[in-house]
């Protein structure tokens, strides 16, 4: 009779062990996920954070860098350099008609996961380094440019995705932005301000938010629901103004170059 009490009594006390386990596993899965849903995911948000940094100094040294001897030398040819004495109506016009040309020029040099440009959208208190390319690989260092739509600042719509749980989760609000809410990219090219005119929910396959419309325009994208991938959140912005930007004295520089070799 003492045999059975006691493998009845062990039999509880290894019961007892691993309900006790699986609540503690319990309790930390669900830690997990309300520190994500509350905050952000920690791993991935810290691994984020360090690559903006890194996306930091990138971005300023491509800045500083300027336009390349082939861009400029480029746009000598279309005669899109005008001089200090041009009418004001004149350079005004060249410097808008610059921008797509250098875009252009950079989507070209610029490899995918490296800086290309800043966004800032203000009602989601974001100011992030945007990177080339919406694979699963850019994405993981903050937003992304799409692939094979064009820049911010070429003509068309232009789109930058990202993540909403994950990887600093840059786009986790992105369904609080409302119409009129202002957005602003700046390249290295152009400063493009945007408004924002509205969202839609879309099937993932969904590739006709991204076709061209009578204005230019940018979108940005997530997925949603929060924590799901069955469907995306694109949000349509439309282009307020676009502000190139100077030259510098590389502009000087290819003039002499391109004087000397005529």
């Amino acid at each position: 009779m003492m045999r059975p009490r006691a493998a009845a009594r062990q039999r509880r006390r290894w019961l007892r062990r691993l309900s006790t386990v699986l609540i503690v596993a319990g309790v930390l899965v669900l830690a997990d996920a309300l520190a994500t849903v509350v905050w952000l995911e920690p791993v991935t948000a810290l691994r984020a954070k360090l690559s903006q940094n890194g996306l930091e100094r990138d971005l300023i040294r491509l800045e500083d860098a300027g336009p390349t001897l082939a861009d400029l030398r480029a746009l000598s040819r279309a005669g899109l350099l005008a001089e200090a004495r041009a009418d004001r109506r004149r350079r005004a016009r060249d410097e808008r008609r610059r921008v797509p040309v250098l875009a252009r020029s950079l989507r070209r040099r610029v490899a995918d996961g490296h800086a290309i440009g800043r966004l800032r959208v203000p009602r989601l208190d974001l100011d992030l380094v945007v990177v080339k390319g919406s694979g699963p690989a850019p994405l993981r260092k903050g937003p992304g440019t799409f692939d094979g739509a064009p820049l911010p600042g070429e003509h068309g719509t232009a789109a930058i995705a990202g993540h909403r749980t994950t990887y600093g989760a840059p786009f986790r609000d992105i369904d609080a932005l409302r119409k009129g809410d202002s957005v602003r990219v700046e390249m290295p090219y152009a400063t493009i301000r945007y408004r924002v005119e509205g969202h839609r929910i879309v099937d993932p396959s969904d590739l006709g938010v991204l076709r061209r419309v009578g204005h230019d325009r940018l979108i940005l994208s997530a997925c949603h629901p929060r924590f799901s991938a069955n469907q995306r959140i694109v949000v349509f912005a439309r282009v307020v103004s676009v502000t190139p930007a100077g030259l510098g004295r590389s502009a000087i520089s290819l003039k002499r170059t391109a004087s000397g070799a005529r």
